[in-house]
């Protein structure tokens, strides 16, 4: 098992990690004292807590992403997710549900549909392009069944005005991703589980031979990627406090390009933790950067898509080196 994992990793744990993780560090920073020269109003505090607030919902979706990626798959339905369940936890709201309670069983609507997706690519043996470009489809159109295509508004206080708070100085949803970058860290980095991530992405029947029951971790890695994005979707809920089914639109792409340029390999067994964070805020300091600069939105999303091309070009180089 041991020879399994470590092959799957395909980098050496230390240094080559480290060096690329500060290399993103390094291209975020640049990033942030040129725009800090370029422009008038880049390191005021309101930009710099709105610029924390827009990249700590993708970092999010881009962690749960990443342990799919890591086992070889890929999930197209957070985006929808995040919108489904701004509506899920809206109507409970509306309800006179509990904050708590309404909050658990949003998340519980996440899980449930991650172990859809795990049923569908372990028992119906489907791609998990296919399972979740279904989910995609299917969630927007239920969402907008549900409330008629109206939006829903969150009148509970309480709710909305954590997405505002502040903690030493740093806004709430930033804290969120501390939350859950940390126990993410540790489960691929420091338990089996996550040798057993890398194991199947590496080679799942050669992982299955090890011993590793590989459709117990493919469920796992779905189960945490649409939980995330619930969560998310409660983040966004209370921010712009409204429940609509087409929010969201786009960010499954947003996710993926966070951890692609984080360093996970769309081909498997190469990811971490740090990366896909920092690319989100590399994305987003890119879009927020073009907006105070008036920057033509759809150069936007060019320079996100060289960004991938150029990554996955030299992902291929790599490999084909290993």
């Amino acid at each position: 098992m041991t020879d399994v994992t470590n092959k799957a990793r395909g980098l050496p744990k230390g240094r080559l990690n480290i060096l690329f993780g500060l290399t993103l560090f390094a291209l975020l920073l640049l990033l942030w004292v040129i725009l800090g020269f370029a422009t008038n109003s880049f390191w005021t505090g309101n930009n710099i807590s709105n610029l924390l607030r827009q990249g700590s919902m993708t970092a999010i979706l881009a962690i749960g992403q990443t342990f799919v990626i890591i086992t070889g798959g890929i999930d197209l339905s957070v985006g929808a997710i995040v919108g489904f369940t701004s509506v899920i936890v809206s109507l409970f709201l509306q309800w006179g549900l509990p904050i708590w309670a309404a909050v658990v069983l949003t998340l519980l609507f996440g899980v449930a549909i991650g172990l859809f997706h795990g049923f569908g690519i372990v028992r119906m043996g489907l791609p998990p392009f296919i399972i979740t470009l279904a989910t995609l489809t299917s969630l927007r159109g239920i969402g907008l069944l549900i409330t008629n295509g109206a939006t829903i508004s969150i009148t509970n206080d309480e709710f909305t005005a954590f997405s505002r708070a502040n903690f030493l100085g740093v806004p709430s949803l930033f804290w969120m991703v501390i939350m859950v970058a940390v126990p993410a860290y540790i489960l691929l980095n420091h338990s089996r589980w996550g040798r057993y991530l890398f194991a199947v992405g590496s080679n799942a029947e050669a992982a299955r031979l090890s011993g590793v029951n590989v459709p117990r971790i493919i469920y796992m890695a779905y189960v945490l990627s649409a939980l995330f994005a619930s969560f998310v979707g409660l983040l966004l809920a209370a921010r712009i406090g409204i429940g609509n089914a087409t929010q969201a639109e786009g960010w499954e792409l947003q996710a993926i390009a966070s951890s692609v340029i984080g360093g996970t390999s769309l081909f498997g067994a190469i990811g971490s933790v740090h990366g896909p964070l920092l690319g989100a805020f590399i994305l987003a300091t890119i879009n927020n950067g073009a907006n105070l600069l008036n920057v033509n939105s759809f150069w936007q999303r060019i320079v996100t898509g060289v960004l991938i091309i150029v990554i996955v070009y030299f992902d291929q180089l790599r490999r084909r080196r290993g």
